[in-house]
C-alpha cells in the first residue's frame, strides 16, 4: 500500500462516515468531507474534531488527497468528486471497504484483533456495549460506531493505542448500483457478533434465505481458531448455527444458549438481569437504558468480552458505565407540558413493537404518543401489514410524510397517509401530518401533560420534532 496522507471522504456526515474520518484524523491523516448542508446528527462530532467539511460536492473539492472514501448515497460512483478522483488516478474506496481495510490496520502501519457486529437490529448498541467495556477495561479500542455519540465514550469513532477494532458490520450493499457485495464481508474479523437475521433492505434482499446466505458467507470467513457469538432465540440465526461449521457459542433467553439471561428486571431508563454460562451463575450485570431487549444486546456484549478473554466480575462494572447512544431508545427531557420525551431510530415493524413494550413496561401508568415517519417507499410497501400492527402499545399514533432514501424514486402506491388510514381501523387515535412543523404545532397544542410519554421514531429526521419539543435548560 503507497503512503498516505490526505484522506478526502465523500458524504462524510453518513453514520458510517463520520466515525471512519475522525479515525483518519486521530491516526495522523490529514482529512478533509463533503456533504449538503442540511443539518445531521453527526455535525458535533465533525466539529468537535476539527475537520474540515465542504457544504456541497464540487469538483473543487478534491484537492490532490492521496485517497477518496466514498458514500454509497449522493451518487455513489456517480458523484462529481468521485468522477474527478477516478479521473486524476487517485484511489478510491467505498464505505464499505475502508472500514474493512482500516480493520485490517495497514493503513495505519498496525495489526488489529477485529471484532464485528452484524444483525438486522441492535448492532450498534452491542457495538458500543463492547466498546464501552473494552474502553472501561483500559483497552482503549479503536471502533466505529453508527451514530452521533455516546455518551460512555464521547465520539462515534476512536483510533486507539491497543489491538481491539471493534466495528458495526452492515448487511447493506456496498454500492446499490454498482456494487451489490454486502458491506460486512469487506470485514475479516477475529471475532463475529450475530444479534439477529431479519428480513429487510427488500431494495437490496429478495428474501430471507438471501439474507442469511449473505450472513453465513460473514461467519464463514473468520479465522478457523476463533468464535462466532449469536443469539439463538432468533429463529434466522438458529437456523445459521447448524449451517455454520466453526467455533460458535450462543446467547438469549433460552435455556439452550449457552449464555443464558435467567431473570431480568427492568425499571425507569434502568435494566438488571442475571446471568449464566453453562449453569455457571455469572452474577448480576445492570445497565442505564431501557428495555429487556437492551438486556439481551447486554448479554451479548458481556458474551463477546468474556469469549476475548477477560473476567465477568471486571466486564460487570465495566458494562455499567454504558448510558445508552445517540438516537438509540435516547431520553430527549421533557416537554414544556410535563410529558416525558424519548427519541428513537425505530424504522422496522420488530424494532417499533419492541421500543413500544419496553417503554410499556418501564412506565406501566403512562399513555404513549407514538410520531413515527417510515424509512424508504419499498420498505414500507414491503413490510406495510407488519406495520399496520406495530403500534399496539401506543395510545396515540402520528404519522409524517416517508422519508425517502436518495437512491428510490417516490412510489404513488404507497403512502403514510395510507399507512394511517390502515392502523385507524384497528387502533382509536390516529393522525398524519404530511411536515415535521405540522406535528410539532399539535403536541404544542395537546399540551400532553406528565401522564404521558413522547417519543419519535424513525431513521429519517424525524428527530428533529424531539429536537424542537424538548425544553430548553
Amino acid at each position: 500500500m503507497k503512503k498516505i496522507k490526505k484522506i478526502h471522504f465523500v458524504g462524510i456526515k453518513g453514520v458510517g462516515m463520520t466515525p471512519l474520518a475522525i479515525i483518519s484524523k486521530e491516526g495522523g491523516f490529514e482529512v478533509t468531507g463533503s456533504d449538503i448542508p442540511q443539518v445531521f446528527i453527526t455535525d458535533d462530532a465533525l466539529e468537535e474534531s476539527g475537520i474540515r467539511v465542504f457544504e456541497r460536492f464540487s469538483e473543487k473539492n478534491i484537492q490532490d488527497p492521496d485517497l477518496v472514501i466514498a458514500t454509497g448515497a449522493h451518487g455513489g460512483f456517480k458523484n462529481a468528486e468521485v468522477i474527478k478522483a477516478r479521473k486524476k488516478g487517485i484511489e478510491v474506496w467505498t464505505q464499505g471497504q475502508a472500514v474493512g481495510e482500516f480493520m485490517k490496520g495497514e493503513i495505519f502501519e498496525r495489526k488489529f484483533l477485529g471484532v464485528s457486529v452484524a444483525g438486522s437490529h441492535g448492532k450498534t448498541t452491542v457495538t458500543a456495549m463492547i466498546a464501552t467495556i473494552l474502553n472501561e477495561l483500559s483497552a482503549d479500542p479503536s471502533y466505529i460506531i453508527g451514530t452521533g455519540s455516546i455518551p460512555s465514550l464521547g465520539l462515534p469513532g476512536h483510533f486507539g493505542k491497543g489491538n481491539f477494532f471493534v466495528s458495526e458490520a452492515d448487511e447493506y450493499a456496498t454500492d446499490p448500483e454498482f456494487d451489490q457485495t454486502p458491506k460486512f464481508l469487506w470485514q475479516h474479523p477475529q471475532l463475529a457478533v450475530f444479534t439477529n437475521i431479519e428480513f429487510d433492505h427488500p431494495d437490496i434482499y429478495k428474501d430471507q434465505n438471501q439474507l442469511r446466505n449473505n450472513f453465513l458467507a460473514f461467519a464463514d470467513q473468520l479465522p478457523k481458531d476463533r468464535v462466532l457469538v449469536l443469539s439463538r432465540d432468533d429463529p434466522q440465526n438458529k437456523k445459521l448455527i447448524q449451517e455454520f461449521s466453526g467455533n460458535k457459542v450462543t446467547y438469549g433467553f433460552s435455556p439452550l444458549n449457552d449464555y443464558v439471561i435467567d431473570k431480568v428486571h427492568v425499571r425507569e431508563k434502568e435494566v438488571y438481569f442475571w446471568a449464566s454460562f453453562k449453569g455457571t451463575s455469572l452474577g448480576e450485570f445492570s445497565l442505564k437504558v431501557m428495555g429487556e431487549f437492551n438486556a439481551l444486546n447486554g448479554l451479548g456484549a458481556v458474551a463477546s468480552c468474556i469469549e476475548l478473554g477477560f473476567s465477568s466480575e471486571k466486564i460487570k462494572k465495566a458494562i455499567s458505565s454504558y448510558k445508552g447512544s445517540k438516537r438509540r431508545f435516547e431520553f430527549m427531557g421533557r416537554l414544556e407540558s410535563g410529558a416525558l420525551l424519548f427519541d428513537d431510530y425505530a424504522h422496522h415493524p420488530t424494532e417499533i413493537r419492541k421500543t413500544l413494550k419496553a417503554l410499556r413496561q418501564s412506565y406501566p401508568g403512562k399513555r404513549i404518543v407514538c410520531i413515527f415517519q417510515p424509512h424508504t417507499y419499498s420498505r414500507t410497501k414491503t413490510f406495510f401489514s407488519e406495520f399496520v400492527s406495530s403500534f399496539s402499545d401506543a395510545d396515540y399514533v402520528v404519522l409524517t410524510d416517508i422519508y425517502p432514501s436518495s437512491r428510490e424514486e417516490p412510489d404513488k402506491t404507497i403512502s403514510s397517509d395510507l399507512l394511517s388510514k390502515k392502523i385507524s381501523l384497528i387502533h382509536n387515535n390516529v393522525l398524519f401530518f404530511p411536515k415535521l412543523s405540522s406535528v410539532v404545532e399539535y403536541i404544542d397544542k395537546k399540551e400532553f401533560d406528565e401522564r404521558f410519554i413522547v417519543i419519535t421514531m424513525g431513521a429519517g429526521d424525524v428527530y428533529k420534532i424531539s429536537e424542537r419539543l424538548k425544553t430548553k435548560d
